[in-house]
């Protein structure tokens, strides 16, 4: 295992994105224990696109310009819905005092499908992973599924760092309402500036 890969991973997944936004609201809203299922789920999302990475399935993902955008548009949709749900729910970013409270399994589907409609990942995966692997190398497969893994390791423990910090926070934070109103159109903004951008991402 290099450094290389290791800091590589680490500014990657340490970059503010969907998932990093998705994680901070289950954090600002639920807690720690949200926080953690949230980053949990958004690193399950990577599963798929490693898998069709090292299967080869990226490569076709690469070479047609229709699966590519038919993965993008979904990915575009799921985040505008995202923003919209964010907007209307006025208890999105609220503490929860004898409420129903949302799932683990629903929040994990969420970060999940955050990730999974993502086509930018698989086209990561297909140009980041074969740099730290010897096309020669007889264990070349497992090496990939190996780094995929850290890969994952480190998504989750860095999102996780970003809910936990955000969770500690969160009755300062949502004991005023103003606050918690530009913080739920802010993220509502942040997931529709990250659709517009995947919107306008090519391969």
């Amino acid at each position: 295992m290099s450094i290389a890969f290791l800091l590589t991973a680490l500014i990657v997944v340490a970059t503010p994105g969907t998932g990093v936004v998705y994680t901070l609201a289950a954090g600002l809203s639920r807690g720690r224990r949200a926080s953690v299922v949230a980053a949990f789920g958004c690193t399950l999302g990577i599963v798929p696109h490693l898998l069709a990475t090292v299967t080869g399935a990226a490569a076709l993902l690469h070479a047609s310009a229709t699966a590519f955008q038919i993965l993008k548009y979904a990915g575009v949709a799921y985040l505008l819905y995202t923003a919209w749900a964010t907007l209307r729910d006025k208890d999105a970013l609220g503490v929860e005092s004898g409420t129903m409270p949302v799932s683990a399994g629903r929040t994990i589907v969420r970060g999940v499908l955050i990730n999974l409609l993502n086509p930018k990942l698989t086209m990561f995966f297909f140009a980041f992973l074969p740099q730290f692997v010897d096309p020669g190398e007889p264990r070349a497969l497992p090496r990939m599924l190996a780094l995929g893994g850290v890969f994952m390791l480190v998504t989750f423990v860095v999102f996780a760092v970003y809910g936990v910090l955000a969770a500690s926070v969160r009755r300062r934070i949502t004991s005023r309402s103003q606050v918690m109103t530009w913080l739920r159109r802010g993220f509502a903004g942040s997931f529709m500036a990250l659709g517009a951008k995947l919107l306008t991402a090519d391969r």
